[in-house]
This record gives C-alpha cells, structure tokens and sequence, in this order.
C-alpha cells in the first residue's frame, strides 16, 4: 500500500520546513516534495510605505543576511530616483556585500553542514552539532567562530551595527569610512586568511569520502544562474545576470535588474509557499535552474583575486563542463569566501577609500525601479512601483531559495531513492535526506532561529493513517 514519511521540521537552516516522501504500492519511492511552511507578507505590507524606508523595512526580512535586502532595495530605490551613486559609497558597498558573504558562508559551512561533514552522517545526533565538533576538531570550531566574526565586524565598522544596519540608504551610505576603522579591517586579514586555509584544507581531505553522497545529493544537468562582470569574473554588487545551460553555454547574457522580469517567472505549487522561479522561454518546470556559489563557480571564468583564482581552477577540475553535485555547494563557499577577504582587501587599498562623498540625493523620477545582487544563497532581485509622492503601490521579491526551489525538490527526490528502501529508513538516512537541503543552504525564515537540541519525528505512515514505522530525535 502506498505510504508517506515525513521529515518535520528539518534542521541546521534558517527558518522552518519539512520533507515528505510518497512510496506507491510496491514499496517505492514515488515523490518527494521540500515544504516551506510559513507565510511572511514583506510584498504586501509594505505598501504605502515611503519608498525611501524600504531598504530598511526589508532588511528585517533576514537575520542572517540583511545586507543582502538592504543593497538589492536601495539599487531599487536609486532606479526610482535615477541617481548614480558616488564611486566610494560603491566601493563600501561592496566591501558591506563581501563582509556579509564571508559570515554566512562561515555560518553555513562551520555551524550548519560541518557536523555532518567532519563528524560523519552517521554520528550521534547527540553531537552532531558545532559543539561536538569544536570538541573533535577545536582549531576549526575556533576557525568557524572567528570568520564569523571577522565578517559580522566589517559590517559594524562600516554600518555602526552588526545586523539591521541602517548605513545604507537610497543615494549611498550615510557616513565615510574613518581612518582607524579600515585600519582594524587591515589587521584583521592576516588571521582570516589562515583560518580560511585551514577550512579549504581540512574540507579537501575529507571530500573524497563522501562520493556516494556527492552522487546523488542534486546531483544533475540543469541551467545556472549568476551576476558576471564584462571581462567573466565574478560580481556580488554590480554586473548583470547571465544564464548557462547543463554544458556551459551561455543561453542568455546582460539580464539587468530591468530586464529581469522579461526573461524570469514564477510557479506556485499547492505544498510550499515559497514560489518556484524560472527561465520564462523554456517555462516551467523545464526551465529552472540553480543559483547561489555552485552556480556562480560555474559561470564565471575567473575571480578576480590571485588565491581564489588558484582555487578555482582546481574546483572546475572536478568536472569537464559544469559542477553538477549539489554536495560541491561546500566548496564553492569556501572558494567564495576567499575571495571575499582578498577583495575587501583590495578595495581598502582605492586611494579614495576615505573620500567624504558618500552620497547623492534626489526625488521621486521614475514609478517603477528594480535592483539586483547576488546574496551569500544566489540572485536576489526587488522591483517597486511607487506613485508620484514616493509612496509605495507594489513590491515584488524573489530570492535567492526560490531560484533553486525546483532543484532542491528534486535533490530531495534522488536522495530518498538512495537512502529510502522498500519502506525502511534509519536515522543516518533521515540525516542524509535534510543533507541535501542543506547544501543549498536556503533561507526560508531567516529572522527565526532555533539552536540546540530541536525535536525531530520521522514517521513511515500507511495509506490507512497507521504509523508503520517512527524515528525520533
């Protein structure tokens, strides 16, 4: 008889969700679905909203990651008062942008996966956690924390605060970065340098143990998604979209944040309310795709900076055309986040670093602006209407987890087939099937966390409502 488990809630991410999986008669995996489970309503109330406000309203939006919302609404914004900001503002932007990748990519690898990662799928839930691998492996539990932190005090000593910053506004930043503040950020590089070698390395000699996983956590052909600058380096800030097919090729180029709505759609699907973004030409669901650091690696050439360059000609060893395992998420953060501390330290070296204009202002002078960037999790795009007096009629969001929710559904699915067999499961399996989610590293909820221990049932249930079967942590 056919027969449902469920996976509720799902842990190590931001926000709250759950699996199902469908067995038929036979006793075979049939379907699997990710749920996002909760409704936040940022497009509808902020409507009426001085459009000015809106870089600030939608960073409540992600605890995890508000610089993201606050640069994608002020490009918005900026659209809507056809200003161009000041080169330094830019610059700081970026350097805001870079801090915030370098922190949750911290997150997401050391506190989120590296439990699975380093201790081992099969570890004891009991401690299988950061605590429990800061007890194994202290230098990276120490390495976790410290890159975490070297990111979340970039963004205070640009921003004055941590999260929910409100240096950013429509028309650039609101105070120049002081002399003694880029001179902290100098010294903080060389320790950020060798705590990121430490996680690359540490990362590399345990890779090849998981190949059954790398085998079958999302691990297909499909499009890739990601900003790029003209000479194909990689873009966090600025740079237009461009999208790849499962051999390389580019299928479309130059996506602005005008262009966007032109080439990108959104599904609904009745068991998540999160959307399921698209390329509009080949529909849905054959045209979805991947964004996020997997994406990003694959598309561009080069990044800009010597030793993420170095390693990123090893990650596209891994494959002769795209990395296609969704498991290769792990390292691409890694790559990302090297990146991201050579180039903060490259933009503090612009002569005009400290350069006093740091913003332009101006009124109402389009209805309609949208803005794009690329968040730690992928593309995240705003796009407002306002009426002549600024006010707020319309908004509309997509990110970075609806992008790659098609996907991570069918992860879930190839995963479950692995790990699922005639109807019998065991707790290094449950763990395995939330491990693709995982990878993706989404943010469903970001404003609400739980840490610690959480409860978790996963129940093997006949068609008849009988409980068959029942795991419980």
């Amino acid at each position: 008889m056919s027969q449902t488990i469920t996976i509720d809630p799902v842990t190590r991410l931001e926000g709250h969700g759950k699996i199902t999986i469908q067995m038929n008669d036979q006793g075979e995996i049939a379907d699997a679905h990710f749920h996002v489970t909760q409704v936040r309503g940022f497009e509808k109330f902020c409507e009426g909203r001085p459009f000015y406000e809106m870089p600030s309203l939608t960073a409540r939006i992600c605890g995890i990651c508000p610089v993201s919302h606050l640069l994608a609404s002020a490009k918005a914004c900026e659209a809507i008062m056809s200003v161009r900001i000041p080169h330094t503002a830019a610059q700081l932007r970026r350097i805001l942008n870079l801090a915030q990748m370098v922190q949750s990519h911290s997150l997401s690898f050391f506190h989120l996966s590296s439990p699975d990662l380093l201790l081992g799928m099969e570890s004891d839930p009991a401690t299988r956690h950061i605590f429990g691998v800061a007890a194994q492996r202290p230098e990276l539990g120490r390495a976790g924390i410290a890159l975490r932190r070297f990111g979340q005090r970039v963004i205070e000593l640009l921003g004055t605060k941590r999260i929910h910053t409100g240096w950013v506004v429509p028309g650039g930043v609101t105070e120049p970065l002081s002399a003694a503040n880029r001179d902290e950020m100098l010294a903080m590089m060389p320790a950020a340098y060798t705590d990121l070698k430490l996680a690359l390395d540490a990362y590399k000699q345990i890779a090849a143990g998981f190949k059954p996983e790398i085998d079958v956590f999302a691990n297909f052909p499909s499009l890739y998604l990601g900003l790029v600058n003209e000479d194909e380096s990689i873009e966090f800030t600025d740079g237009a979209l461009r999208l790849i097919d499962a051999q390389g090729n580019t299928v479309e180029d130059g996506i602005t944040a005008t262009r966007f709505p032109e080439v990108i759609g959104e599904a609904v699907e009745p068991y998540s309310y999160t959307k399921f973004v698209y390329y509009k030409p080949l529909g849905y669901p054959q045209g979805s795709y991947r964004v996020g650091p997997l994406a990003r690696l694959n598309i561009v050439k080069k990044m800009g900076t010597p030793l993420a360059d170095k390693e990123l000609s090893e990650f596209k060893q891994i494959a002769a055309g795209p990395v296609e395992s969704s498991f290769h998420y792990h390292h691409a953060r890694l790559v990302e986040a090297l990146h991201g501390i050579e180039k903060i330290e490259q933009i503090l070296a612009d002569p005009k670093i400290l350069d006093k204009h740091v913003r332009a202002t101006a009124g109402v002078n389009r209805n309609e602006g949208a803005g794009q960037i690329e968040a730690p999790r992928g593309t995240l795009h705003h796009r407002y209407k306002v009426d002549d007096d600024g006010k707020m009629t319309w908004a509309s969001l997509v990110v970075a987890t609806g992008h790659n929710n098609n996907a991570m559904n069918k992860g879930v699915l190839q995963a479950a087939k692995a790990y699922v067999k005639n109807g019998k499961f065991s707790e290094g399996a449950l763990n395995r099937v939330e491990a693709v989610i995982r990878c993706f590293d989404p943010c469903l909820s970001c404003s609400t966390h739980a840490f610690g221990q959480m409860p978790l049932a996963m129940s093997l249930v006949s068609a008849d409502g009988d409980v068959i079967d029942r795991v419980v942590r």
